[in-house]
């Protein structure tokens, strides 16, 4: 029989000569802040779990009880068998925390973008979507089957001419908070305000956001007050919180539509009730204990004094834990992060097609359980090993 897939080893080999091939790898986290990987123990710089809730032994313990007392798996959609107590206080947790009527619950993050985006929006509508949004709302909107309009979030002039032409039935406004590759961050004051003239509905995702920005730390919404003008509010239980899963808050009406209509929701099994115990504990450290968050900036500032002192430049208008540093060519990010890796730190090596050619870049990502002295050393090593001593 001939093989209907002996074109995949000519495409990975392509992959590979072009430095975009992902090899799998074994972790295996260890604490404090380190992990094992390639026979090594190293310092992790390239996880999201920024306030590091993922290990806490209240977190740990809140999950283990959750086993306990109710099993591993949800066994079905919660359309069918139902959501336990722990998903509902948990979405109770949610919708307190981020000051709205309602949340719900969904698998992961992604399943969250997508079936949000693709639920409210349709074939006679029209979504805007930033030109750097995560790829799950870039997913969403061409699901949808909305007509899709792409715009940058430093050309607001674009996007509002193009706004005020649209006659589409109803128009979205889909971005994310923190851009996860670039770090930088939306500028929802003007965007709300472009939303509103033009009767469009904002759709954030806070992915980045929560537990990051805002006094309470709800986010780049909270920060720049602007959390009453958008209805719609995607957030994600796997990184500052630790754990899995998505949610959307909002109005009790947008969350009874979305319990109807969001079909990565109805279609999948719920989250581990273990989990969602787990996430409610994370809710309650991050309402407690702002001192977490504060350490997390003060480090965030230290390393990008560090950075400017070996002359490495960071992607401009970068803030908080993400810290793009662009090398260019996916060889030159990979040879980089191999190097970092032997000297004790594990920094992700982003390559296209997650970020646009020519622009591979390192990724630092910083947590507040950090030493003081290894964010340092970080920084002087990534001076050490880029020869240009700059980000380009």
């Amino acid at each position: 029989m001939t093989d209907l897939l002996d074109w995949l080893p000519d495409e990975l080999q392509k992959l590979s000569d072009e430095g975009l091939f992902r090899r799998r790898r074994e972790v295996k986290p260890i604490g404090e802040g380190r992990v094992f990987i390639d026979g090594r123990e190293v310092w992790d710089f390239a996880s999201n779990d920024y306030l590091g809730l993922a290990n806490d032994p209240r977190v740990v313990a809140a999950a283990a009880e959750g086993l306990r007392s109710h099993g591993v798996g949800a066994k079905a959609s919660p359309l069918v068998s139902g959501r336990t107590d722990l998903h509902v206080n948990l979405e109770r947790a949610l919708a307190a925390f981020e000051g709205t009527e309602a949340a719900i619950l969904f698998p992961t993050g992604m399943a969250a973008n997508v079936g949000t985006v693709a639920a409210l929006a349709g074939a006679s509508d029209t979504v805007f979507c930033d030109r750097w949004n995560h790829a799950s709302l870039v997913d969403g909107c061409r699901l949808s089957g909305a007509r899709l309009r792409v715009y940058r979030h430093d050309d607001l002039t674009g996007l509002q001419q193009s706004l005020a032409r649209e006659s589409a039935r109803r128009k979205f406004l889909v971005t994310d908070s923190v851009f996860s590759m670039d770090g930088d961050l939306a500028p929802l004051p003007e965007l709300c305000e472009i939303a509103e003239t033009y009767e469009t509905t904002v759709i954030l995702d806070e992915a980045h956001g929560t537990g990051v920005f805002g006094e309470r730390g709800r986010g780049v919404a909270e920060l720049q007050g602007v959390e009453k003008r958008i209805a719609v509010r995607v957030g994600t239980l796997s990184k500052s919180i630790g754990c899995l899963g998505g949610f959307v808050t909002g109005s009790q009406t947008l969350i009874d539509y979305l319990w109807n209509k969001a079909r990565t929701q109805i279609y999948s099994t719920s989250l581990p009730p273990s989990l969602c115990a787990a996430a409610t504990t994370s809710l309650e450290i991050i309402q407690t204990e702002p001192s977490r968050r504060d350490r997390l900036h003060s480090l965030c500032q230290l390393f990008r004094l560090q950075l400017a002192s070996a002359g490495v430049v960071p992607f401009p208008g970068s803030v908080g834990p993400i810290v793009p540093i662009v090398l260019n060519e996916p060889q030159a990010a990979m040879k980089v992060a191999e190097r970092l890796l032997e000297h004790g730190f594990l920094v992700g090596a982003i390559r296209p097609p997650t970020v646009p050619k020519g622009t591979s870049r390192l990724r630092v990502t910083l947590h507040s359980g950090l030493p003081e002295e290894i964010v340092t050393s970080l920084a002087v090593k990534i001076g050490e090993l880029i020869p240009s001593k700059r980000s380009v």
